[in-house]
């Protein structure tokens, strides 16, 4: 049976159920305060917190893999001549230590097995789907190195894609700028030890005796090329492997001082190389990738190439000072969040408890009058799930709010950049506080169900 409310409106029970909840709310203000304070707070720390590990492995990666390379791909070969994982550089030096001797001269190279083009396509394709992203959307970069003379000293000469190693390497601090042509790129060491400044002039010289370079059944081609070019430089075949294949004058662009193996690399775009040294599409020594951490871990990536159809031909090594700073610092994080959200969610529990609890005792009377003329138990903790549901709601969306906030001002202040709010945390945060005001009222809730009418009219 329905009455009529004041403005002529029936009175359904839904809408007295929803009069009675919002008048018992605003008869105990404070009391209401005091509970949706508490969901506030929970509310605010873990969206905050949990806004903060979803954006900052993603970030913190972003910045990590301005600092190099995390991932290194090189030929077998070279892979059993290297016995570190702390450099792509170091690598690299290793599997050319042979052609860039203390004497510099009739040594043969170590190895001799390059990455083709073909290798390196399945290396970026198992990389990309290991990351969950695309083969364009890869940051990696690859070197080719050769051993040529500069004032009849050796030294490494490394052929690359200037626009994918500077976007790799961020971190590389350069007097001058990148090489363009006609331009090279040297390090630090490589500038002190020829007497090079921003400017000189590069006589460089490239001797077939000097270096090795085979890739897969293409070496055929490549090797051919440079016989020939030594050939025709002599016009004595006999001779073509004590010979130059190649001379070029390049001008100083630029110096890199990076206090690792850079400093001893001479750098021009692989164009440049492949005119020196008459070879083209020779393969590369060593390609470098910085793997997205958010997506996958480094190991995982490396696991991604040793299963693909380029296994046998390269291997992949984790740069152990990135990868492991990475993961150690994202799962100091996440173990922060998880000792953070159970200890908020704790207090948050303890303290909409307490208030039901208060809640519960100053209604006693009105309880008990309530159930003597007929009210269930069901129907008296329903009222109090709803009430406790309601506040737990208020909280959690003016918490949520907060939260946000807070996320946005460390995001900036730590990052630099801004958090973007995300509709399914905030919804699941509105939700957890609620579920938790409703889980922390059950105590209060049960002892008013079983309140006994006769008793508290007695008292009465």
């Amino acid at each position: 049976m329905s009455t009529r409310s004041g403005i002529g409106r029936p009175m359904t029970n839904r809408r007295m159920f929803a009069t009675m909840l919002i008048g018992a709310m605003l008869r105990r203000r404070s009391r209401a305060l005091s509970a949706i304070g508490s969901s506030v707070v929970g509310a605010a720390t873990l969206f905050c917190l949990a806004s903060i590990c979803l954006a900052v492995p993603a970030q913190m990666s972003a910045e990590m893999r301005q600092y190099g390379a995390n991932l290194i791909v090189t030929p077998i070969d070279a892979e059993a001549a290297s016995t570190t994982n702390d450099s792509a550089t170091t690598v690299a030096t290793d599997a050319a230590a042979a052609t860039a001797n203390a004497d510099g001269a009739g040594e043969s190279p170590t190895s001799t097995a390059r990455i083709s083009a073909a290798d390196l396509a399945l290396v970026d394709a198992a990389v990309a789907a290991a990351t969950d992203t695309t083969t364009e959307q890869l940051a990696t970069a690859a070197y080719r190195y050769e051993t040529i003379r500069i004032n009849r000293s050796p030294y490494l000469l490394a052929g690359i894609d200037v626009d994918a190693v500077r976007a790799l390497n961020g971190h590389w601090e350069i007097d001058g700028d990148w090489p363009q042509a006609g331009q090279v790129l040297i390090g630090l060491n490589v500038a002190e030890n020829a007497g090079l400044k921003l400017g000189s002039t590069v006589n460089a010289e490239y001797l077939s005796s000097d270096n090795l370079a085979s890739v897969g059944e293409g070496d055929g081609d490549a090797g051919a090329s440079a016989s020939s070019s030594a050939t025709a430089a002599t016009g004595d075949p006999a001779k073509s492997d004590e010979t130059a294949a190649g001379q070029a004058q390049w001008r100083v662009s630029g110096i890199v001082d990076t206090g690792g193996e850079e400093d001893d690399i001479v750098y021009v775009p692989t164009a440049a190389l492949e005119s020196l040294t008459g070879t083209i599409d020779a393969g590369y020594d060593v390609v470098e990738f910085s793997v997205d951490t958010s997506a996958a871990t480094v190991d995982e990536a490396a696991a991604a190439v040793a299963d693909s159809d380029a296994a046998g031909r390269v291997a992949a090594q984790p740069v152990s000072k990135i990868s492991s700073g990475d993961t150690r610092i994202i799962t100091m994080l996440n173990t922060l969040f998880w000792v953070v959200a159970v200890v908020v969610l704790g207090l948050t529990l303890v303290g909409v408890s307490t208030t039901m609890t208060v809640v519960v005792a100053e209604r006693r009377n009105e309880i008990g009058l309530r159930k003597a003329l007929g009210a269930s138990g069901g129907s008296i903790a329903t009222e109090f799930f709803a009430e406790a549901a309601l506040l737990g709601l208020i909280g959690g969306l003016v918490g949520t709010a907060i939260g946000y906030g807070l996320a946005v001002a460390v995001g900036l202040g730590v990052f630099d950049r801004p958090i973007g709010f995300s509709w399914w945390l905030a919804a699941a945060s509105v939700a957890l506080t609620t579920l938790v005001a409703v889980v922390a009222s059950y105590s209060p809730v049960r002892r008013a169900s079983r309140i006994d009418p006769a008793l508290v009219l007695r008292e009465e």
